[in-house]
């Protein structure tokens, strides 16, 4: 939750009045009809909303956000619930109404302020910022659902994090969670110039080890964000200093670090976005069918205020050398960015057809040519043709082309086998490419899909390379199969 300097503003909402208390524990949810997409930024003026944070699933880019209730002329936080927005392109946008409220956590009074979701082992955990009942202010609790949009009942049964919480920040909001490569999830959070970071257990709803410091936000209030690009960490975060921030230290602005650990220590590079039209300043990052995008709040829906804010969406651009341009602010949002854009590829851009594949494993009763042979499935159980599979193996698997002479790629898509029996869809893939010296990761990559009856589309920046390999880690007790592997330009 990004609250608005100076500290005089916030001491009175420590204490919430009952009035609010008791609407916040009545507050049930009826069946609503989702209301009008809206294509422009801010992208859902019939409600205010903020603190936003991003999640992609599938073909949907979701934001999960607070919803600012605040009567006009009321100069302080009225926040009860979260809301869920979602967009099938990044530019039109559905409010899919409350999902989750202070009502939620039985052992919450007030203050439902910023939180973000995090999907794991098929469950999506949301973690948010809640005044207790108990003794001190704000809390992180984390919620749990089986979908991107819930129905989410409280996972824990109390705090995550508290003021009782060893080494806690000045002000426990704010939290961000990220789960690396190795499954390994982090935590971090805090405001009043105090980040704090620990690890998560495996079940996400349990802390490992000690709280720490982290080192080199520099100029650091609230408000992080934790996302990984191309083997490298960045952290955003909201400052409010003077020192090419803004001009006033009432308003924020998005400063950005990187790291090679996710547990620092950091290095800053710079502002991210400038100060918008509101007091606070909270921003998320995603990438969204091959696309960067950065969603934040401000003071432009009609009616709106440093206490009524409104979501918005904007395009974010890396530089080469991994560095990112200063967002550019638009009332227009972005355009739309519906994906399955890049042509399905023919003869002559499939340059599968013209490699040499390879493989960790393939069944002897298979066919590993069977990948790039140029044939079209009509679905995952599709035996009408040769198929790849590597049973009875386990684990993570991979195929690889390799080609005589370099070729220019920026793509590649998976058509996965399921045979119904021991062969099903995998539990994750990254496509990777080979650098002349060492296996990298596909520059800019989006999401490696793992969706049945489709070819699963990865774009990434363009490589010039003599090998592409796609790596894939099955589900428990099953082996892995696929039907075609195209790469293309």
């Amino acid at each position: 939750m990004s609250i608005p300097v100076p500290v005089s503003r916030r001491t009175p909402l420590r204490h919430s009045p009952p009035l609010v208390l008791l609407l916040s524990l009545a507050l049930v949810f009826v069946p609503i009809a989702m209301l009008p997409a809206q294509a422009a930024n801010p992208i859902v003026t019939s409600v205010y909303t903020a603190d936003p944070a991003p999640l992609v699933v599938g073909d949907t880019m979701y934001i999960y956000a607070g919803r600012d209730e605040a009567p006009t002329g009321t100069d302080a936080f009225v926040m009860r619930e979260w809301r869920v927005l979602s967009s099938p392109d990044a530019a039109t946008w559905t409010d899919n109404g409350p999902r989750a409220s202070v009502a939620t956590f039985p052992w919450a009074g007030a203050d439902a302020w910023a939180g973000e979701v995090e999907p794991r082992n098929g469950r999506y955990y949301w973690y948010t910022s809640v005044n207790g009942n108990g003794p001190g202010w704000m809390n992180i609790g984390v919620a749990v659902g089986d979908s991107p949009l819930g129905p989410f009942t409280d996972a824990k049964g109390g705090p995550l994090i508290s003021d009782s919480t060893a080494n806690s920040s000045g002000l426990n909001i704010d939290p961000t969670v990220f789960v690396d490569d190795d499954g390994q999830a982090y935590l971090y959070w805090g405001g009043y110039w105090s980040p704090r970071m620990v690890k998560l257990a495996a079940n996400m709803v349990d802390t490992v080890g000690a709280v720490q410091t982290p080192v080199g936000l520099t100029d650091y209030w609230e408000a992080p964000f934790l996302f990984k690009r191309n083997g490298l960490y960045y952290m955003i975060y909201a400052a409010n200093d003077t020192n090419g921030c803004v001009t006033s230290s009432s308003y924020a602005c998005q400063r950005y670090a990187t790291a090679t650990s996710p547990m620092g220590p950091w290095t800053h590079r710079g502002v991210v976005l400038g100060q918008v039209s509101s007091t606070t300043n909270h921003a998320g990052v995603v990438q969204f069918h091959g696309q960067w995008y950065m969603v934040y709040h401000n003071a432009n829906a009609p009616g709106g205020g440093n206490f009524r804010r409104s979501v918005a969406v904007d395009r974010m651009t890396f530089n080469a050398d991994g560095t990112i341009q200063r967002v550019v602010q638009t009332t227009t949002g972005p355009p739309p960015n519906p994906g399955g854009t890049t042509p399905p590829p023919g003869p002559g851009t499939n340059h599968a057809l013209t490699a040499t594949p390879s493989t960790s494993y393939v069944s002897p009763w298979e066919n590993l040519a069977a990948i790039n042979d140029g044939f079209t499935p009509t679905g995952s159980a599709d035996r009408t043709h040769p198929v790849y599979g590597n049973w009875p193996e386990q684990g993570t698997q991979w195929v690889q082309y390799d080609w005589a002479a370099p070729v220019t790629l920026r793509g590649a898509s998976a058509y996965w086998f399921d045979d119904n029996q021991g062969i099903d869809l995998p539990a994750s893939c990254q496509v990777q490419y080979w650098t002349g010296s060492a296996w990298a990761n596909v520059p800019g990559g989006s999401a490696c899909g793992v969706a049945a009856g489709t070819a699963n589309t990865v774009t990434f920046d363009q490589v010039s390379t003599t090998r592409l390999r796609l790596t894939f880690t099955s589900r428990t007790g099953f082996s892995t199969g696929l039907l075609e592997f195209r790469a293309f330009s």
